[in-house]
């Protein structure tokens, strides 16, 4: 079973829909016991870093979703949810990520670019190379050295992080749920990673 984890920051139903269309049982978690209990787990987000982050203290699941890492149990972070497992963001520097990761998520300065980033862009993940949607105003620019992991960028403006795999611990920064056949196709994939 897929848990997806519900603290009111994220695009549930088209989650859900993507899910239902590849064959995979999941229901919305919002407790302690779901969160760790459940085989994979995706972290949605859509939204602003501080209260995402705030939701996510508040309803308690922030101390879940590390004790669920700590357990080397699959966790998939998808947009806002990706950039969460990093310590934290630009867009509300007094609020802390989950520091599952080192790393911080920046703004796109560049003034010759609009923003948000919102479109269809290359990604670059080697044989799992396509195309895919994002919607994003704040990027991680890299992952952290010295850590085993595939890595998927992308580009606008400059290079940034679209994606990665290490352990029990995945992200994309796009929404692989609106990226068509190539999204549901790396969707299905990463929650297959152990």
């Amino acid at each position: 079973m897929i848990g997806i984890v519900d603290y009111g920051c994220g695009n549930l139903r088209s989650l859900e829909n993507a899910l239902e269309f590849l064959g995979l049982e999941s229901r919305r978690v919002s407790a302690r016991a779901d969160v760790l209990g459940m085989d994979r787990l995706i972290l949605p987000g859509v939204g602003n870093f501080g209260h995402a982050g705030a939701e996510l203290a508040r309803r308690g699941l922030g101390d879940a979703l590390k004790e669920r890492a700590a357990l080397d149990r699959p966790l998939l972070g998808i947009c806002l949810g990706m950039q969460l497992l990093f310590e934290g963001s630009e867009e509300a520097p007094d609020m802390p990520g989950l520091g599952l990761l080192p790393g911080r998520s920046e703004l796109f300065l560049d003034p010759s670019l609009k923003v948000p980033h919102m479109g269809w862009s290359a990604v670059d993940f080697g044989e799992l190379s396509g195309a895919a949607y994002f919607v994003h105003s704040y990027f991680v620019p890299g992952f952290p050295g010295g850590r085993e992991a595939a890595v998927a960028t992308a580009r606008y403006g400059r290079p940034f992080l679209a994606g990665f795999r290490s352990g029990s611990l995945a992200g994309f920064q796009f929404h692989p749920e609106k990226s068509g056949t190539y999204g549901l196709n790396l969707l299905k994939e990463a929650l297959a990673w152990s």
